[in-house]
Formats: C-alpha cells, structure tokens, sequence
C-alpha cells in the first residue's frame, strides 16, 4: 500500500515525535507547521506519542495557534514513546506478552486520515522504524533527535548542544562543593553507546578524569590520577563517566531490560560502581552525582532552536519535492537530505584518535587508558 498520491500535489502531512525526549522537538514541530501552512497551504496533523499514536489511531490537527510560543519550550507537544515499534507491538493475551507485527495497521491508519506523507523526528530507533515503513511504501522524512550525538549521516543532531550544556553547568557546580569538602566526586551522564556528552562537557568543565565506552579504562590508572593530584595538594578531583563506559575486560552496566522498546536496554548505574573503587582505593571521600533525565529537559540552547528549525523547514521542502525516504542531516554549515538507509547504517562514535581526544590528554585528562 502507497500511502502518497504520487501524481497529485501534497496536501496533508503528519508529524510525529518518537523516542526519548530532548529540547528543541518543539522547534522543529513549530517549523513543520508555519512552513507547511505558510509556504505550501498544507494541512499538518501531529501524531500523539510516537508510534504508540500511528498504531492506535490518535492524530489531531496542528494550525499556527498551537506552535505560538513554543519554540522555547522543552519537551514536545505531541507527546513521545520509546517502547512502541510496529513491528514489534507488545500485546498481552492473558499472563502472557507477545509481540506483533502491526504495521498494516498503521498504513490504514495513515490512508483513513488521508497522509500523504510522514515526517518523524528521533533518534536510531525512530529512524530506523521510519526506514522499515519507507521501505513498506510510506512516504517518509526523518530528522535527526538525540542527545547523544550518535547519528552518524549528521555532523550533530539538535538536543545535543542542550543536553551539553546542562552536563558542563553541573560540573561547574559540582567543582566548587568537591573543592570546599576534598572529594572526589563521579558525575555519570547519558549517551548510551557513544561518550559524545561526557567528553565534551569533561573537557568544557575542566574534569581531572573522563570515561567513555569508546576507550575501555583500568581502575589502576584512574586511581593513580587521583591519588597524584592529592600528593601535589589538590584534595579534589572530578570525574565525568559516560553511562555506557566499562572497564578493560568488562562489560557495560546493565540497569535492567525493556522488551518491548526499540532499544531494550537501559544503562546506569556505573558511577556508583566507579566511586565504591576509587573510595576504596584511594582512601579519599567519593561522592557520586548521576544526571539522568536533567539532561533532557529545560528550554532549548539558541543552537539547538535555530538547527530545529532548519531541520524542520528542510523536510518540509524535500516532503513537497517527493524526495522521501531521506533524513535531514547537517554537512557542515549545510542541511542535505541522506537516505535513511545510511542515517541508521551505524552509530556515531567518538573515535579514541580523534582530535578532542588528543587535546584533552595534552591538557592532562586521564582516560583510564595510559
């Protein structure tokens, strides 16, 4: 089933925002609809909850009203969902739960509201279930959301310079109580598989020691830092740990499993972990701070409003051109159109040669590793 009327002209588009939340979905939401009406005279219906809204049939009209004055605001209007994937729909018959295919459904659900297209606004798990609906022949758009940076056909998705900010004002914060007391204190963040928000924010805050899953540490080398700093006097040290990080031979820190979720496992845990060694190591009052969800919300940077934008404007232009099946992505100072195929091919990592790395080990961080 085509969902696009492929020799009429565009008139009505959705919009769905999937995934974990982060700052700026309201301005890419916010461009979609005074693009969409203000340009073209297209009809914009907003999905609720991701693809929980796709497959239970919950859509609602966005007009101009509805994005006035949001492009300040964290969150996202629609609502979003990380544990709804139509092709593997979590259902319950009696005690037990078994998972479905229902993306025939959602194709319906699309015809009988009349959509064209789709423009859906996530992380590799959005896109990757956009690219599985592309490929079932719904027009779709992706836009590149996520905090952890991780998408790797874009040089940077918007919620990243948001959720860095937040990451580098608490180290800044966590500087002075660790100075005042001589800790050693642990701040853990996001990030899942890529150290993008801990290497970044570590370097922005001028942490002594920073952990990424990129580079496997040794709790020796780590301790080793510490415990010479200590010896010159300095009775504090800051650590920033990426939620993903482990040791050299180790494995992740697996919190617990979420079956029915587009990435069923959930990180954390790993700075409680990390600070019980370095206290019992180094002899030296370690306190832990984790991050989580802070780094998810709040109002927007001015980066990450005006890329939201672009991005949002940008898929309106290539969903009228027909160019579907494409991901906006940032080239430089350029927004392009890449196939979803090569959006969510493989992640985004930080490499342990890259020029971040090596500028942070000529001002001294450690990363456990040498």
């Amino acid at each position: 089933m085509r969902v696009i009327l492929v020799d009429k002209k565009l008139k009505r588009l959705g919009i769905l925002t999937g995934g974990g939340d982060c700052p700026g979905l309201n301005a890419v939401i916010r461009a979609v609809v005074k693009t969409s009406i203000l340009q073209y005279s297209l009809e914009v219906v907003g999905v609720e909850d991701g693809y929980a809204g796709l497959i239970e049939n919950r859509f609602r009209p966005l007009n101009l009203n509805d994005v006035g004055g949001i492009i300040s605001q964290g969150g996202t209007i629609l609502g979003t969902s990380n544990r709804d994937n139509p092709f593997h729909y979590a259902e319950t018959e009696g005690e037990k739960t078994i998972f479905k295919d229902v993306s025939e459904k959602v194709l319906k659900n699309l015809q009988n509201h009349g959509l064209e297209a789709i423009i859906t606004v996530g992380g590799d798990g959005t896109l990757t279930v956009a690219k599985q609906l592309s490929e079932k022949g719904v027009s779709v758009i992706g836009v590149p959301k996520t905090i952890d940076n991780d998408i790797s056909a874009t040089d940077v998705s918007f919620g990243f310079d948001s959720a860095l900010t937040t990451a580098t004002e608490a180290i800044d914060k966590l500087n002075s109580t660790a100075i005042s007391h001589h800790r050693v204190i642990v701040m853990e963040t996001m990030g899942r598989y890529a150290g993008w928000i801990a290497l970044e924010a570590g370097m922005a805050g001028g942490a002594e020691v920073i952990l990424i899953p990129e580079i496997p540490y040794k709790i020796e080398i780590i301790c080793d830092k510490i415990k010479e700093r200590s010896y010159r006097g300095k009775r504090f040290s800051i650590v920033v740990i990426a939620e993903g990080a482990k040791p050299a031979g180790g494995e992740m820190t697996v919190q617990r499993i979420v079956a029915e979720s587009t990435d069923q496992i959930r990180l954390g845990g790993v700075g409680h972990k990390l600070a019980q060694e370095i206290e019992t190591r180094t002899q030296l009052e370690t306190r832990v701070t984790v991050l989580g969800h802070l780094q998810r919300g709040g109002s927007p940077t001015p980066f990450d409003r005006i890329l939201g934008t672009r991005f949002g404007v940008s898929a309106v232009h290539l969903a009228v051109q027909g160019n579907f099946g494409q991901m906006v992505a940032l080239r430089g100072i350029k927004i392009i159109p890449v196939p979803l195929s090569e959006a969510v091919s493989t992640l985004r990592r930080v490499s342990p040669e890259c020029e971040l790395i090596k500028a942070s080990k000529s001002v001294g961080i450690c990363f456990g590793d040498e």
